[in-house]
């Protein structure tokens, strides 16, 4: 009985370690994505793409369900000269995720322009009809959607439409430039970097902060849920919610601050 406990834990341990050591790589990866244009450029040869079309991702019908194609960076150059835009606009793209082999994930919607871009938006009926889907209102689908199309799709809008909004600067009114994989925009006039930043929404939460890993770590092992701040209060959801879980997870898990910078 322990010979048959002991091979149990040391398979559960197996596998832990090698979903962390993915988790990690992947971070790793996506950080360098992030930090080097010409890696992310690179990486964008054998990548992925999902298509918007004014904040609407492309989708197919799959029964009750819908799929969310991709498409590799050859496809996405043919579509492009077939609607007579220039391939430059593949630029305005970001980056929003990679597989466990480091296939990296972007999404790039057609129907905004850039400042730095001079194509125009492209119609989305030639457009649908083309690509054999349609471009729906992503809160209609999402519950069509399975998890992981949902998750890169939610956030790849939420990226898009921060661009959207931030293509000039605040300060000196000069477009901005964004660098390849779309992790922060730089103002060429006095270089202040913008970095995406998803603000409180006040009707649904009362309030919002940053916490480090260790204030966090602290307040799990306090026997209170309140756990006093110099800036305020927090608390934890009760051990039998899942976000404590989440939350403790979390803290149990290597930090992405561990990572080289």
């Amino acid at each position: 009985m322990s010979l048959y406990c002991g091979i149990a834990c040391r398979r559960k341990s197996f596998w832990y370690f090698r979903l962390l050591s993915t988790y990690v790589a992947k971070t790793r990866y996506l950080f360098e994505l992030k930090e080097d244009d010409d890696a992310c450029k690179k990486a964008q040869q054998t990548g992925a793409f999902y298509l918007f079309h004014s904040l609407a991702p492309l989708l197919q019908k799959s029964g009750h369900q819908y799929q969310a194609p991709r498409h590799s960076l050859l496809e996405l150059e043919r579509l492009l000269a077939k609607f007579g835009q220039d391939t430059q606009r593949i630029e305005d793209s970001v980056l929003i995720g990679c597989s466990d082999q480091h296939e990296a994930w972007f999404a790039l919607d057609l129907g905004l322009t850039s400042s730095s871009s001079q194509n125009a938006a492209i119609q989305k009926p030639e457009m649908e009809t083309e690509l054999k889907g349609s471009f729906t209102e992503l809160t209609k689908a999402l519950f069509q959607l399975n998890t992981k199309d949902a998750s890169l799709l939610t956030m790849a809008q939420a990226l898009l439409r921060w661009h959207d909004a931030h293509q000039f600067c605040s300060r000196s009114g000069q477009p901005t430039k964004k660098n390849m994989a779309g992790s922060k925009r730089v103002c060429p006039s006095n270089k202040i970097i913008y970095y995406p930043q998803i603000q409180v929404n006040l009707k649904e939460l009362e309030a919002a902060g940053w916490f480090s890993h260790d204030e966090v770590a602290t307040a799990l092992r306090k026997k209170s849920p309140y756990t006093q701040q110099q800036d305020g209060t927090f608390w934890l959801p009760p051990k039998l919610a899942i976000a404590h879980q989440l939350i403790k997870e979390w803290v149990e898990k290597p930090s992405c601050s561990t990572l080289p910078a």
